[in-house]
């Protein structure tokens, strides 16, 4: 099957909110001792714009988790492929997604992290579907609110393919 790739939000769109994230960021996070934590895989790209927009010494760590396989749907099930490298207990943890839809990846991060005893725990994403939310959860940065559509590019994928892209697009059959 032929996919054609549409573009919801272009590379400038994208670099202009980050910079601004990264710049609220560093405000709200300076004197503190900061993990900035990459939710793999979707986040990678993200995560490496947005490490290079906050301007304060920090640490990254990263986070696998997997809930869709090879579909457009979420299964539902958050299995951690990756955990954490290092301890964060009194730890300021940013952790960041590359987008909320049904809020069950974040809301089981969330738990799973707390339990870590951090300092303080900050979800940071890039985009987020308010229409797919099965459970509330809090985005401190947003990036940008989305329709419920399939979006790939910018390290979102479908089938693995696609995080290449420097935009956000939309894919239709």
């Amino acid at each position: 099957m032929s996919f054609v790739v549409s573009t919801l939000l272009s590379q400038e769109t994208i670099a202009d909110r980050v910079r601004a994230l990264g710049e609220q960021i560093r405000t709200d996070y300076e004197g503190k001792n900061m993990l900035l934590v990459c939710v793999l895989k979707g986040s990678f790209v993200f995560a490496a714009d947005l490490a290079r927009a906050i301007d304060l010494p920090m640490k990254i760590d990263f986070l696998g988790t997997r809930s869709y396989g090879d579909g457009t749907e979420s299964s539902g099930v958050v299995q951690i492929t990756h955990d954490l490298s290092r301890p964060i207990e009194d730890v300021h943890v940013l952790l960041v997604e590359d987008i909320v839809d049904s809020g069950l990846t974040i809301a089981h991060l969330l738990k799973l992290l707390r339990t870590r005893n951090p300092a303080s725990l900050k979800v940071c994403s890039l985009l987020h579907k308010p229409s797919r939310a099965k459970i509330e959860v809090p985005i401190d940065y947003l990036g940008f609110t989305i329709e419920d559509r399939f979006v790939i590019g910018y390290g979102l994928d479908h089938a693995e393919q696609y995080r290449n892209l420097p935009y956000i697009g939309v894919l239709t059959a």
